[in-house]
């Protein structure tokens, strides 16, 4: 039933005027099912509060609530047609009353971390594109029929929304921005294995896939009231600078089962890393950031080493903002390994020097769809130089591709292998005191891998070409006779 929902609710947004691409059909239906699933949210604490014999009072006054304008019900709980707000009404009231009133949620909330402050972000942020009040009144009554309710309802929704997000990523100029490959974040944190008590933080966050997969990852390990607390408000920290990824993430998060997500509307690479303290450490960061961005030169300035390469900094801040002993699972171009630049050597230099960077998976092009880069995973530990890096090719034996997309199965052996830093012939180990002290040049060249074609010694090369002498001699002398 909810696959059907999404569909018609998608069909309707493609014959919609102000909706033109999978982006603008993720960042709609977004909003629309943000409000639906607060209504539900705010109708289970009422009940909850009851319960108990207390009083919950609601965050949204009762015009603006899902029931008043979205879908009005009858007293039988039919849809009340007669109530509904359509055409130009409906679209009035949503651009002119609904959306300004959640947006000054932000000014009254009383910090960034409550769930006041987030609507109040989200729709200062978005604006409505459905320009016709028909089709929007079409969209709202099927958003009605989806329930979040039980966990099953929200699991089938999230994987919905997933996929929506795959397909917006996909469709994008710069695919990875939106959309990093779930079986390869899934396989990144069962390398990293997040512990319940830990933090987990993605500073460049998109759509939350990683925090969202981390807590699939340790909701497994739950085994209290405390620990399930402890997931909701205390574990999974992101921070995303661009407005729709933003609200993708949050909305993201929430499906998923966390209520509230912990996510900032900001730029991590403004904060001045000199006011970084211990206790915005975390334990663990897994993350995918962006690379090819420019960063402007006050940006620069926050940063011992000046590049303005986006990812360039954001690995010095994963690097800062670790805490002794914490981990790292990070994608990043696998032009980090060999440039020449200084930035580039120094960065190395200091990766190697303050991290232990234990594990390099080196990933083939097309894990990226449509990105067409080349990319690999570090990982690494905070608080001990480096003294051997193990290094992992795969050979999947095929192209991948919107056709052949990546899968957990591809990256078993590595998971299995890494374990125990098994050497093979897709797996090896350096000693970092072999390393050009000049450049720190950490390239893939796999020793172990078997060629194809198999290398003859130079006697019996030479002992060929003599033989293709004299049989070219032969017949020279019979041509000139």
């Amino acid at each position: 039933m909810f696959e059907q929902t999404f569909n018609n609710i998608d069909d309707i947004l493609w014959k919609e005027g102000g909706c033109s691409n999978e982006l603008d059909y993720v960042e709609q239906t977004s909003w629309v099912l943000f409000l639906k699933y607060l209504d539900n949210l705010e109708a289970e604490r009422e009940e909850e509060a009851e319960l108990k014999g207390e009083t919950y009072e609601r965050i949204i006054d009762k015009k603006f609530r899902w029931n008043t304008w979205a879908a009005p019900k009858t007293k039988n709980g039919e849809p009340d047609h007669a109530k509904a707000l359509t055409g130009d009404d409906l679209t009035d009231f949503v651009n002119n009353k609904l959306f300004p009133y959640l947006k000054k949620f932000k000014e009254t909330a009383t910090t960034p971390q409550s769930l006041e402050y987030k609507i109040g972000e989200i729709f200062g942020e978005l604006r409505n594109k459905i320009t016709s009040g028909y089709n929007l009144r079409e969209i709202l009554w099927y958003a009605d029929a989806l329930s979040f309710q039980s966990s099953e309802d929200k699991h089938e929704m999230s994987h919905l929304y997933e996929d929506k997000i795959r397909r917006m990523g996909n469709a994008g100029r710069n695919g990875g921005e939106y959309y990093t490959p779930r079986p390869l974040i899934r396989t990144i944190v069962r390398i990293i294995d997040p512990k319940i008590g830990e933090t987990v933080l993605d500073p460049a966050c998109g759509s939350a896939g990683f925090l969202c997969e981390a807590y699939a990852y340790m909701k497994q390990k739950v085994k209290s009231v405390a620990d399930r607390e402890t997931l909701q408000k205390k574990t999974f920290y992101g921070q995303e600078k661009k407005g729709l990824a933003y609200i993708i993430g949050i909305m993201n998060m929430i499906l998923h089962g966390v209520n509230a997500p912990n996510i900032l509307h900001t730029n991590t690479l403004s904060e001045n890393m000199a006011n970084v303290e211990q206790k915005m450490r975390k334990d663990v960061i897994i993350a995918n950031p962006p690379f090819g961005g420019k960063e402007r030169a006050e940006v620069q300035q926050n940063f011992p080493i000046k590049t303005s390469e986006t990812a360039y900094l954001f690995m010095q801040y994963f690097v800062k903002l670790l805490k002794a002993g914490g981990r790292a699972g990070i994608v990043i171009k696998n032009t980090f390994l060999s440039n020449t630049d200084n930035a580039s050597v120094m960065l190395r230099k200091e990766l190697l020097e303050n991290c232990d960077l234990h594990t390099i998976l080196d990933l083939p092009s097309g894990v990226f769809t449509g990105a067409g880069v080349k990319t690999v995973v570090l990982f690494f530990e905070k608080g001990r130089p480096t003294e051997k890096i193990w290094y992992y090719q795969p050979d999947f034996g095929r192209n991948l591709g919107k056709t052949n997309p990546l899968t957990e199965d591809d990256l078993a052996e590595f998971v299995k292998l890494q374990k125990k830093k098994t050497d093979s012939e897709k797996s090896w180990t350096i000693n970092v005191k072999d390393l050009n002290p000049e450049t720190y040049d950490l390239s893939v060249k796999n020793p172990n891998k078997k060629t194809e074609v198999e290398l003859r010694d130079a006697k019996t090369i030479i002992k060929e070409m003599q033989s293709l002498d004299e049989e070219n001699r032969k017949i020279l002398a019979k041509l000139s006779i």
